[in-house]
C-alpha cells in the first residue's frame, strides 16, 4: 500500500463564495459555496465544475473556529450515510460543508472536494490536510477506493471514531474530575489564607489574647500567603507551562508518563482497558479491510495512545515478519490479558481476526463505561469529605478562639 505523500501544512488563504448556477451537465439549478483567492478565480473553479454562475456573493469573514475530531468524526459519519443511500461523492461533500456549524469545517471540506474534483484521489486529498486525516483515516479511505468499496469502509471508519472518541472522553472524564477538584480546593484554601484570614488576625490581635495553637499555625500561614501568595501563584503557573512544554519536546518524559499512568491505582486498569479496546478495534478495522497484517500493526502501533503500547506493537510487527504468530509475539510483550490473546488466537485458526477483535474491543470499552461509572460514584463522595475536612480545619482555627473566650466568660 502506498504511503501518502508529506505535504505542507500550511493552510491556503482563500475568500468564501456564495454561488447561485446553472449545472451544465443535469440543467440543475445548484447553490453552494466555492474557496478562492478573488471573484474571478471563484467563477474559474465553477466553470471548470460546468457549472454556469447566475449570481455570486462574497460572504463575509465568520469567526474561525478549531477543527476538533469530533468534527471530523461527525463528518466520517454523514459521508458514509449519504453514500450508502446512493448520493454521488461531490453532492455528498456539498450537503456536509453547506450544513456545518464551523466555517473553518466549511472552509476544509470546499477545499477537499475541489482537489477531487480536479482529479485527485480522494485518500491523496485527505492527506494534504495530516493535522486532520491521519495516516490510518487516508490508508483506509485508499484502501476502500482500490477495492470499489468506498461506503462499506467509510462506515468502518465512522464505527472505529465514534467508538474511540467516546473511550477517549470517559477516560478523559475519570482523571479530569479529581484533577479539576483539586484545583478547586487549592483555589478556595489561597482565598481563605489570603482574604479571609486576615480579617480574622485583625479582630484577634486587638484582644490581646494568647491565641490557640491550631489557630496560631493557621495565621503564621495566611501572613506566607498574604507576603508570597502571588510569587507563589506566579511560580505554579510557570511550572505548569514549562512542565507542559517539555511534555510536549520530550519523548523520554511522554514515556515515564504513559508508564507511571498504567501503573496507577484504580485509573491505571482505565488507561490500560482503554489501550487495549483501541488496539483492538485498530486492528480489526484495518484487518477487515484488507490491509496485509505487517502494514496493520504499522498504523496499529500509531494509533495506540500509549508508548508503552506503541513499542510493544513495534516488536510484535517485528516477530510478526519474521514468521512467528500474532499470538505468540503479543504474549512475549507481557501487556495483553489473557482474554485478548485467546481471541487473537482463535481468529487467527479461524481465519476471523477481525471479527474475535472487534468483539474483544466491544468487551474493553463496556469494562471501561462500567469502570467510569463506578469511580465517578466512589470519587464523588470521597472528595467531598476531603474537601469538608480542608475547610473545616480553616473554619475551626478560625472560630476557636471566639469559643474559648466563649467558655471563659460563661
Amino acid at each position: 500500500m502506498n504511503k501518502p505523500v508529506a505535504v505542507s501544512k500550511t493552510k491556503p488563504a482563500g475568500i468564501t463564495f456564495s454561488f447561485e448556477g446553472k449545472n451544465l451537465k443535469t440543467e440543475q439549478v445548484v447553490r453552494g459555496e466555492v474557496v478562492a483567492k478573488n471573484e474571478a478565480e471563484a467563477r474559474a473553479k465553477l466553470n471548470r465544475r460546468q457549472i454556469r454562475v447566475i449570481q455570486i456573493t462574497k460572504l463575509k469573514k465568520r469567526r474561525q473556529k478549531k477543527i476538533s475530531q469530533a468534527d471530523i468524526t461527525i463528518f466520517t459519519r454523514q459521508l458514509s450515510t449519504m453514500m450508502k443511500s446512493g448520493l454521488p461523492l461531490m453532492q455528498a461533500f456539498d450537503i456536509a460543508a453547506k450544513g456545518h456549524a464551523n466555517p473553518s469545517m466549511t472552509q476544509l471540506l470546499t477545499e477537499i472536494r475541489t482537489d477531487v474534483e480536479q482529479g485527485t484521489s480522494l485518500a491523496d486529498s485527505f492527506s494534504k490536510h495530516p493535522k486532520y486525516f491521519d495516516d490510518f483515516y487516508c490508508n483506509l479511505v485508499r484502501a476502500g477506493e482500490a477495492g470499489g468499496v468506498l461506503e462499506g469502509l467509510l462506515d468502518k471508519l465512522a464505527v472505529y471514531k465514534e467508538k474511540t472518541q467516546s473511550i477517549k472522553k470517559k477516560v478523559k472524564s475519570a482523571l479530569t474530575y479529581p484533577v479539576v477538584v483539586v484545583i478547586v480546593a487549592i483555589a478556595l484554601v489561597f482565598v481563605m489564607m489570603m482574604f479571609v484570614l486576615p480579617s480574622f488576625a485583625k479582630v484577634y490581635s486587638g484582644m490581646g489574647v494568647p491565641l490557640p495553637g491550631l489557630t496560631q499555625v493557621m495565621m503564621n500561614i495566611s501572613d506566607f500567603f498574604v507576603h508570597y501568595g502571588i510569587f507563589i501563584l506566579i511560580a505554579l503557573i510557570i511550572a505548569g507551562v514549562g512542565f507542559h512544554k517539555w511534555f510536549q519536546n520530550s519523548a523520554d518524559l511522554r514515556k515515564r508518563f504513559d508508564h507511571m499512568l498504567l501503573k496507577l491505582p484504580i485509573f491505571g486498569q482505565i488507561v490500560r482497558k482503554a489501550t487495549i479496546a483501541r488496539w483492538s478495534r485498530t486492528m480489526a478495522t484495518l484487518f477487515a479491510a484488507g490491509v496485509p497484517l505487517v502494514e496493520v500493526l504499522d498504523s496499529v502501533a500509531g494509533a495506540a495512545g500509549n508508548i508503552e503500547y506503541e513499542e510493544a506493537t513495534q516488536e510484535i510487527r517485528t516477530k510478526v515478519n519474521q514468521g512467528i504468530s500474532l499470538t505468540s509475539a503479543m504474549q512475549a510483550t507481557e501487556l495483553f490479558p489473557n482474554m485478548v490473546m485467546q481471541m487473537a488466537s482463535i481468529g487467527e485458526e479461524s481465519g476471523s481476526l477481525d471479527s474475535m477483535l472487534n468483539k474483544a474491543a466491544e468487551f474493553y470499552e463496556d469494562d471501561v463505561d462500567t469502570a467510569v461509572s463506578q469511580l465517578s460514584s466512589l470519587m464523588e463522595p470521597i472528595i467531598m469529605v476531603v474537601l469538608g475536612l480542608i475547610i473545616g480545619v480553616i473554619l475551626v482555627a478560625m472560630y476557636l478562639p471566639m469559643f474559648n473566650m466563649g467558655n471563659a466568660i460563661g
